[in-house]
Order: structure tokens, then C-alpha cells, then sequence
């Protein structure tokens, strides 16, 4: 089947979502440096390729993929492999994103698959999204010999930082394209680096300090699922004035933590959404000397259908396209003017 395709390596297209290049692992999301730096549980996450991608154009009529995957566990009891392990595939038509295919992980370490077949001449554009849950340790596509595959100009914006938790790494969206950091990026038409770590969201100041060597356009930082009330009251100030004294005209986003859908009946799960928000409003009220802070309320962050998570807690599809139209009025609004 692929005999006659040309392998290009996905290294040499145009890579979105590394916040930085000096990574064990090319397809890391942490320089090589903050292992020992940060917490194991921080380190181990960050070597998920969450958020990651490849934007290129191709005249091809088909095309394949081959990945490598860091991890023998392909998928979760709560999300599927294609999300945790499959790679993502989308097209612009009309200037609108659209998804075309998926690699669907079927072994462990290698897999191959062909993504599109039968499509009509012509040059498009695309992105490869890869795995929220895994790690790859390479990544080719194959397109017929005669096609060309070429990788889109580097874009001169900067890009929205996302620090959060697993449901800001992806947890548990089917595909890789559909959590909303990648929804968002598409809406935005701008790039996103995607610092979700499942369990381990935490506003440590080691993490902080991380953050602060990068140069976003804004960072959004969504961590109260995480988070206990009294480590919000301690952390948030801290994190926020770290970031600060690096950016002074940043803007930084704080976010609530979305409504438990089972909060209407079991008190615990609410007063957990209740204190943690607390603690967060009462930081954002001491920092009101701190420029260009932001804040966003959690409660419309999910429908009042409950139909939208898995467990309560992390969205479906649905629930994922719901947080990015949330989020989308607010991050335009922040992000207008700025390159």
C-alpha cells in the first residue's frame, strides 16, 4: 500500500505548540532542564506530546501516516485512543478548519495509517495534531511520489500559553483536535502551547518560572480543578507576580474551574467549585495593582444539560466546543491588536 508514497519527516514542516527547542525528545513539551526541576508527576506529563502539530500544504490525493508512540497504553477507561494515542488531521476549506482524518493507534510502539484517500487535485492547506496522552518518538506522512508536501511559512504571531490541568491536556476529547486549546487555535487563526498536566495543574512556583521564559501573547491559566482553596489563596498571587515581573504587559487570564455537572445534587462536589473559586476571586482582589489581569468566571463553561463530560468532570466533544466558545469572546477581545 505505501510502496509507491514519499515519507517526509514531520521535524522538517512548520511545528506549532513547543514552547521550547531544547527538549530530550523533540516532540517534549518541557526543556530537557526541568526534570529534577519540577515534580516527576509535571515530568513524565510533559513529555505527552499534548498540543503539538504540524501545519502544511499538499497537492497530494491521499495521505498517510506513520507515528511512533512513547507509551504501551493506548488508550484510557474513560477516553479513547484516538484521542490518547491517534494523531489528528484537518484541512482549511473556505478559510474554515475542517477535520478530515484519523490515525487510529492500533499497536504499540508503531502504527501506521492513511488518514485521507480519493481527494480531488488541488493545494490545500493542513495541520497533523498529535497525541494528547502519549508521547511519539517520531512521526512521518507519506504522499504519492509526484505530490509535493511542503511545510507553511512560520507565523510571526505569538502564541496563547494554556497551563492547566487534564482537561486542559486534552482529557477526554475522542481526537486530538477537539480539546479546546486546538479548537481555539483553529478560531483564533493563532498558535497555542498546550501546558495541560493531568492531576498536576498546580501553580507551582517551579512551573511559574518556566512560563515566564516564554513570550505569549497571553497566558490563560486554569488550574482550580487541581487545586485545594487554601494552596489557590497561596499560589495564584505568586504565580501571578512571577509572570508579571517578566511581562509586565502581558495579559494574564485567571480562570474558574467548570460546575461538577453532578454539583446540583452532591454538596461535596460543590462546595469544592464554591471554595476553590472563592480563594481565586479573593487572589484576583489583592492584585488589582497588577496590570492587564484577568478574570473568567467557570459557571458557563459547561452546558446545564450535563451532557457534556464523561464523569462529571472532563468534557466530551461537546463539552470541549462549548468551553472554546466560552473562552472565544474574551481571548479575542484580549488578544486584538496584539501580533
Amino acid at each position: 500500500m505505501t510502496d509507491n508514497l514519499h515519507w517526509h519527516d514531520l521535524t522538517t514542516l512548520s511545528i506549532e505548540g513547543k514552547g521550547w527547542t531544547d527538549t530530550r525528545n523533540f516532540y517534549d513539551r518541557l526543556p530537557v532542564r526541568a526534570e529534577g526541576t519540577v515534580r516527576d508527576p509535571v515530568w513524565n506529563l510533559s513529555r505527552d506530546s499534548a498540543g503539538i502539530c504540524a501545519r502544511f500544504t499538499s497537492d497530494a490525493t491521499a495521505i498517510h501516516a506513520r507515528w511512533s508512540l512513547r507509551k504501551e497504553s493506548l488508550a484510557m477507561v474513560h477516553m479513547p485512543a484516538t484521542g490518547v494515542s491517534g494523531v489528528d488531521l484537518y484541512v482549511r476549506m473556505d478559510d474554515t478548519w475542517r477535520w478530515l482524518g484519523t490515525g487510529r493507534p492500533e499497536a504499540f510502539p508503531d502504527n501506521e495509517a492513511q488518514l485521507c484517500g480519493d481527494l480531488p487535485k488541488g493545494q490545500r492547506e493542513y495541520i497533523l495534531y498529535l497525541p494528547l496522552y502519549n508521547g511519539v518518538t517520531s512521526v512521518e506522512l507519506g504522499v504519492p511520489k509526484a505530490a509535493s508536501l511542503e511545510p507553511m511559512p512560520t507565523r510571526d504571531t505569538r502564541p496563547v500559553v494554556f497551563y492547566g490541568t487534564s482537561i486542559t491536556q486534552g482529557g477526554c476529547a475522542s481526537r486530538p483536535g477537539t480539546c479546546h486549546p486546538a479548537i481555539l487555535g483553529r478560531m483564533l487563526d493563532r498558535p497555542t502551547i498546550n501546558l495541560g498536566f493531568s492531576g498536576n495543574g498546580k501553580m507551582e512556583r517551579e512551573v511559574a518560572e518556566l512560563l515566564a521564559e516564554l513570550d505569549p501573547a497571553l497566558y490563560v491559566i486554569d488550574c482550580l480543578p487541581n487545586m485545594t482553596a487554601d494552596e489557590v489563596a497561596v499560589r495564584a498571587p505568586e504565580l501571578v507576580r512571577i509572570l508579571r515581573a517578566a511581562h509586565p504587559e502581558t495579559p494574564i487570564l485567571l480562570v474558574e474551574d467548570r460546575t461538577y455537572s453532578d454539583a446540583f445534587l452532591h454538596q461535596d462536589r460543590a462546595e469544592r467549585n464554591r471554595s476553590s473559586r472563592a480563594a481565586l476571586r479573593q487572589a484576583f482582589a489583592e492584585l488589582q495593582n497588577v496590570n492587564d489581569l484577568h478574570y473568567m468566571e467557570g459557571e458557563q463553561l459547561l452546558g446545564a444539560d450535563g451532557d457534556d463530560t464523561v464523569d462529571g468532570s472532563h468534557p466530551t466533544d461537546l463539552g470541549f466546543r462549548r468551553q472554546a466558545e466560552a473562552f472565544y469572546p474574551l481571548l479575542s477581545e484580549l488578544l486584538a491588536g496584539r501580533t
